[in-house]
């Protein structure tokens, strides 16, 4: 058996088997953009409806990361939060550049779009920081998803760290992927980095396999049964008779049809009855042609009714 060529590869090593699955890059990428584009036009339309900040998003960019590396982009001041899902404690990890806080807390609190922003160099204030927290909100609820496509997580996001506690926090290492979206007015532009670990979007994959799986199994299964065949039984009601009268039948004996007896007649399969019918002939061949669905409840009526 081989082994690392050195102590860094034997810990490399140790350290993805411990701290989660890779998949292949371009699968990885790909499901993290089909995310990220099915997201784009939520987020534009949250920002601008349930925050009230005139702001443009776009997709900067997706690409294969180390979560340790979330907050690369970000410069020396950020803020940032960590959202659990139910699989993970670190499912998603969001971090928001300066540029980002300063454009949206000029778009939220009056600010002219149009006009130049300064970007905040400073350690954040509490309103900026619950700002942040605000839109790392609104950005965690659209990725979230719903139904099967869900990664589960923990909503409401917690409170946003900014400064040293943002800087100093530990984040736990392994492959992943980041998705950046930038914010934008006519002369500022910042970024949100999203970093989500491969062993969650390999589960929300796999859920997505699973669920494929079953659904061509169902397809393939009501086909087979579309296929197979089973023997029809259509029978027509005669006259009612006595149990004196039917003691006293005899081979030979002709049976008075009713007069709407032809137009009553039943369609159905293994004794369970599916359509009224009326039987008729074409040529040399006796017929039967659908007249409408039986009615179960109205046929108990009908039977309860005297005579």
């Amino acid at each position: 058996m081989s082994s690392p060529a050195s102590p860094a590869g034997t810990r490399s090593l140790i350290m993805e088997r411990l701290l989660g699955d890779s998949g292949d890059a371009g699968q990885v990428i790909g499901a993290g953009r089909s995310m990220a584009e099915r997201a784009l036009p939520l987020l534009m339309k949250r920002l601008a409806e349930e925050i009230g900040a005139p702001v443009r998003v776009d997709l900067q960019g997706v690409e294969i990361i180390r979560v340790a590396e979330a907050r690369s982009l970000a410069g020396d001041s950020f803020a940032m939060t960590i959202v659990a899902s139910t699989i993970s404690s670190d499912a998603m990890t969001l971090v928001m550049d300066a540029a980002a806080v300063s454009v949206m807390v000029c778009t939220l609190f009056g600010g002219d779009p149009d006009g130049p922003v300064s970007t905040i160099e400073r350690d954040f204030s509490p309103v900026e920081i619950d700002v942040a927290t605000l839109v790392f909100q609104e950005f965690a609820d659209v990725l979230n998803g719903s139904g099967r496509r869900s990664l589960d997580l923990r909503l409401p996001v917690q409170r946003a760290m900014a400064g040293l506690e943002a800087k100093r926090h530990v984040l736990r290492d392994g492959p992943a992927v980041r998705i950046v979206f930038a914010l934008s007015t006519a002369t500022e532009r910042g970024t949100v980095a999203i970093t989500i670990p491969q062993r969650v979007i390999l589960a929300r994959n796999g859920a997505d396999a699973d669920a494929e799986d079953t659904s061509r199994w169902q397809t393939h299964f009501s086909q087979e049964v579309k296929r197979s065949t089973i023997s029809l039984t259509a029978t027509m009601p005669l006259a009612k008779m006595s149990l004196g009268q039917l003691a006293g039948l005899r081979a030979g004996d002709v049976i008075e049809l009713g007069d709407m007896a032809q137009n009553h007649a039943r369609l159905g399969v293994r004794d369970r009855t599916l359509f009224v019918c009326e039987l008729g002939k074409l040529g040399k061949h006796y017929t039967v042609r659908i007249r409408q669905p039986h009615d179960e409840a109205q046929d108990f009526m009908d039977g309860l009714a005297p005579g």
